[in-house]
């Protein structure tokens, strides 16, 4: 699980297609972390942006493969700014293609 800012996903997309991830789950989100938001002026007002506006990624990937895909989304992602985003690497006990029935790796 990736989040990262919203002008990296189509970058990111073709770095992890070109190392063999076949598919991933892209969700639009809204956060903050250590730039606790910002301020904007919007028709002469000026506002707090509590939450900025993230991309969430969720792709499961063979034990093999999620060394790879860490570096791969990091070293894409990363803009040297607050804000670039974090990973989460979490254990999959199980997984089933729902239309075919397949299971685990087959699965993936």
């Amino acid at each position: 699980m990736a989040t990262i800012k919203p002008f990296k996903l189509e970058e990111l997309r073709e770095a992890l297609t070109a190392i063999g991830v076949r598919g991933m789950m892209v969700t639009e989100i809204k956060g903050f972390g250590s730039q606790s938001g910002h301020t904007e002026i919007y028709r002469g007002a000026e506002y707090a942006v509590n939450f900025v506006p993230k991309i969430k990624l969720e792709l499961v990937v063979s034990d093999s493969m999620a060394e790879q895909v860490v570096e791969t989304i990091c070293t894409t992602a990363r803009t040297g700014k607050i804000g670039d985003g974090k990973i989460f690497v979490l254990d999959v006990e199980q997984a089933m293609r729902v239309r075919t029935g397949e299971t685990d790796a087959d699965a993936l």
